[in-house]
């Protein structure tokens, strides 16, 4: 199918702009996806806890992406609490990485299925977004909540995990909702048709046992070293 064009990127907007691809799961379903790339702009520290809190959310992000074991510059019970939720950090980073990342992106560029066009595949993209900001409200508003309570157990002698918990959960929806809306609102989207993401369509209705391979081998022509782990782990959520 012939593509319309999608508009050029503008310049002198963003350095480098953020690449996201539609990944098909379907004959009409499909996923946003990147992977590790330039962060872009450094957000200013801001003040009091929940300041506090983005900055350790951050620092705990680069070392989950980087396979550290603990956190730079942490030490005593705060590092032996990050090297243990480290392993989770890693999964939730793998689901959230767009949402994350598209934070002050003015620039992004979504790479699709050619048997599709950019006026289809927008409409897309906008979809999910906006899906995803009011999934990641509603669990902000439920996290929060239980934040606070979690805080009785500061009474109890001993790291509060919990609290860690529920401060993490409620830092990441809160920058996932504002990725989700700057993707919305702010960011310019160009695009690029690529053969091979409508191999990847045919790839993911095949049996189990072919379908790995397949994808492997699509995921080394799109240089994704992580989508076959992203693939596998969406195919599964909708079985």
């Amino acid at each position: 199918m012939e593509s319309s064009s999608p508009p050029p990127a503008l310049p002198g907007h963003d350095a480098h702009p953020l690449a996201v691809f539609l990944v098909p799961l379907g004959p009409s379903r499909h996923e946003l996806y990147c992977e590790r790339q330039h962060d872009g702009p450094e957000e200013p520290p801001s003040p009091g806890y929940f300041g506090a809190l983005r900055q350790r959310f951050s620092i705990m992000l680069r070392a989950a992406e980087e396979g550290q074991d603990v956190a730079p510059g942490s030490s005593g019970v705060l590092a032996w609490l990050q090297a243990r939720m480290l392993p989770w950090v890693a999964a939730r980073v793998a689901e959230q990485r767009l949402l994350w990342n598209l934070r002050g992106r003015d620039v992004v560029v979504v790479s699709y299925p050619d048997d599709l066009t950019f006026d289809q595949v927008m409409p897309i993209v906008k979809q999910s977004l906006r899906a995803d900001y009011v999934r990641h409200r509603l669990w902000l508003v439920v996290d929060g909540a239980l934040l606070v309570l979690s805080g009785i157990l500061a009474l109890v002698p001993g790291p509060n995990v919990i609290a860690y918990y529920f401060a993490f959960r409620v830092v990441g929806h809160w920058l996932s909702m504002r990725g989700a809306s700057y993707g919305m609102a702010r960011a310019t989207w160009t695009g690029r048709a690529l053969p091979a993401l409508t191999a990847l369509r045919a790839a993911v209705a095949r049996p189990p046992h072919e379908r790995e391979r397949a994808i492997e081998a699509l995921a080394r022509e799109l240089g994704l070293s992580r989508l076959s782990t992203f693939l596998d782990r969406m195919l599964r959520r909708r079985t």
